[in-house]
């Protein structure tokens, strides 16, 4: 099987773990650390060009999970959190991270954002190195093992 198939087949049961835990995601905290890991995803490379950005809004307003969350606030604040990262990027991502840390209280939630984050990364069809790694330091912040997500 293809490297790209296997990530597939992998961001689909995400997202089929993620629907299954639905109920249970809809604190605060895990709003905030998903919003601050989509835009760390989205500015991965160290910019976010207008059309990723859009594109990544669009993904966040469509994901079932998310929808727990009214639209207009989650937009607000991936934005916050993408100015963050487009006015500097090396501080904006402490400040993003510090964000991301908010859900390791709860280890469900924690993995969520994780998954999330990998489900975000690879919607283009290719989940890069950069993003890669911006996920593996989320893992970081969170407490929880890189290599459980294979990062």
């Amino acid at each position: 099987m293809a490297l790209w198939d296997r990530f597939k087949e992998s961001a689909s049961t995400m997202q089929t773990q993620l629907m299954a835990k639905k109920n249970d995601l809809k604190s605060g905290a895990f709003r905030d650390a998903s919003m601050a890991m989509c835009a760390l995803v989205a500015a991965a490379d160290g910019s976010i060009d207008p059309s990723e950005r859009q594109k990544v809004a669009q993904l966040i307003i469509s994901n079932d999970v998310l929808r727990n969350f009214p639209g207009d606030d989650l937009q607000r604040r991936f934005d916050a959190n993408c100015d963050k990262l487009t006015a500097d990027f090396d501080f904006g991502k402490v400040s993003v991270l510090q964000e991301v840390a908010k859900a390791k209280k709860k280890p469900a939630e924690a993995r969520a954002v994780i998954q999330i984050g990998i489900i975000i990364g690879g919607a283009d069809g290719d989940f890069d190195k950069d993003e890669q790694a911006v996920v593996r330091e989320a893992c970081y912040a969170l407490d929880l093992p890189p290599h459980e997500f294979d990062l």
